[in-house]
C-alpha cells in the first residue's frame, strides 16, 4: 500500500509539498525525490533510505551493545592511518562489512565476528593496515607472533593493493 508520508517546507513550515521529480541514487539503495511548496514554490530535495536494523554485538565478556558503525570506521580507520587508502576504497569497505552483518539475518553477532570482518577486509585493501589490526585484535606479544603473521601474508596468493584496487 503506497502511502506519501507529509512533508514539511524547509523555508516556509507549510505542510503541502508535492514530489516533481523521483529516482533511483546510490545504486538503488536511496530514492531521490523533488519537491515544491505549493504555497511558497520554493523547490528542495529529499532522500530516502530503508532503515535496517542492525545485529545488536554481543562482546567477549557476555554484555550486548547495539552495532556502532563509528567504532568499526574508527578501528579501520587507526589501522589505514597514513596509508595509500582512498576515503572511497574505506567507505565501500565499510558498507560491504555492514552488508554481510545484515546477510546473516541473525538478531545478535559476536563481537569477535565483527573483528574477524574487518582483518578480511583490511587485508584486501593494504596489508600494513592488516597487520596493524591483527596485531592489536589478536594481541600479538612478541616480534614472533608478527613474523609469523607476516609470513603466512607473503605465502598466500593474492594481489597486493593500495588505495583498494589492486596493483599490476
Amino acid at each position: 500500500m503506497w502511502m506519501d508520508l507529509v512533508m514539511h517546507c524547509p523555508f516556509c513550515g507549510t505542510q503541502d509539498t508535492r514530489v516533481t521529480d523521483s529516482r533511483l541514487v546510490a545504486d538503488g539503495d536511496q530514492v531521490r525525490r523533488r519537491r515544491q511548496c505549493s504555497a511558497c514554490g520554493e523547490r528542495f530535495t529529499t532522500y530516502e533510505t530503508a532503515e535496517l536494523v542492525m545485529p545488536r554485538v554481543v562482546k567477549a565478556d557476555g554484555s550486548r551493545e547495539s552495532f556502532d558503525e563509528r567504532k568499526l570506521r574508527a578501528g579501520m580507520l587507526r589501522a589505514l592511518e597514513k596509508r595509500p587508502v582512498s576515503a572511497e576504497a574505506i567507505e565501500a569497505a565499510i558498507e560491504r562489512i555492514r552488508q554481510q552483518l545484515r546477510a546473516r539475518g541473525e538478531r545478535e553477532i559476536e563481537a569477535r565476528d565483527i573483528g574477524e570482518a574487518v582483518m578480511r577486509s583490511l587485508e584486501q585493501l593494504d596489508q600494513v593496515a592488516y597487520i596493524r589490526f591483527a596485531s592489536v585484535y589478536r594481541r600479538f606479544q612478541d616480534i614472533d607472533e608478527f613474523r609469523a603473521e607476516i609470513d603466512r601474508l607473503a605465502e598466500e596468493p593474492h594481489a597486493d593493493t593500495t588505495d583498494g584496487e589492486p596493483r599490476r
